[in-house]
């Protein structure tokens, strides 16, 4: 090989190492950032810059960018030119029509997953049960919001359906954050059994290729979230929705 070749084919495996190594901090910034707000570590409502976020993850500000602009096609953040950023608050009225929506495309991949997922995506389903089972009486909301990422994924995936993702992957993420702030935040909520047991349902249907049970126990997860609003609406503290109202004074204290 002439040494002019050698340089070119060198460069073009660098520039090429450069692209991935691009995709791969623009995807960190986004994970980092979306447990950040998943985890209210960044408040519902809240206010922030960019330098806050890159002191937040430790990523540079080429990489946070682009992920506050995915986050707030995402609607999870808000950017006002002039004014820095705001963590979307929860607002659970439009979060309950959201979970309409939800619904319906995830029938759509819950349908598409229990008929197409092959060999690989059923053992990987296994895993994942025999994970939620022997931890089921011990398991807490960020190590649940660990495998249910890797359960939404994998459904996807299984499903075959890319146009789907980018519907359904913000709304998971919505609807998570709102299953951290109950569980954590609601008084006798922080048992995750019966969260736990709609989400083996739906992997037990879909990893044995039984499409109506699968279904029914896609509906009954979505179901077992519309109830969760209810009490969500009826006793959360307004102040944990959004930063930006001020908490009610404990009437006990001096």
């Amino acid at each position: 090989m002439k040494p002019v070749e050698a340089r070119k084919q060198i460069g073009d495996r660098q520039r090429r190492s450069d692209r991935t190594n691009r995709v791969n901090f623009f995807q960190l910034a986004y994970e980092r950032i979306e447990d950040l707000i998943v985890k209210c570590e960044l408040l519902p409502g809240s206010e922030l810059s960019m330098l806050d976020l890159q002191n937040l993850t430790g990523l540079g500000r080429t990489p946070i960018h682009h992920a506050v602009n995915r986050l707030a096609h995402d609607t999870l953040i808000v950017v006002r030119p002039r004014h820095g950023l705001r963590i979307a608050p929860i607002d659970l009225s439009r979060e309950r029509l959201l979970l309409s929506l939800r619904k319906d495309v995830e029938r759509f991949v819950i349908e598409l997953a229990a008929q197409r997922s092959s060999a690989s995506h059923r053992n990987q389903m296994l895993h994942l049960i025999r994970a939620l089972r022997e931890r089921r009486s011990e398991m807490e909301i960020n190590e649940f919001n660990e495998i249910d990422r890797r359960i939404d994924t994998l459904m996807m995936t299984a499903a075959g359906e890319p146009f789907v993702e980018h519907t359904l992957r913000p709304l998971h993420t919505i609807f998570r954050r709102t299953g951290w702030l109950y569980h954590r935040q609601m008084p006798g909520s922080a048992d995750l059994k019966s969260t736990i047991d709609v989400h083996l349902a739906v992997l037990e249907a879909v990893s044995n290729r039984h499409v109506e049970a699968a279904l029914q126990a896609s509906d009954a997860l979505i179901a077992f979230v519309d109830d969760m609003f209810d009490d969500l609406e009826a006793r959360i503290d307004p102040s944990l929705l959004d930063a930006s109202i001020q908490p009610l004074s404990d009437p006990h204290r001096d």
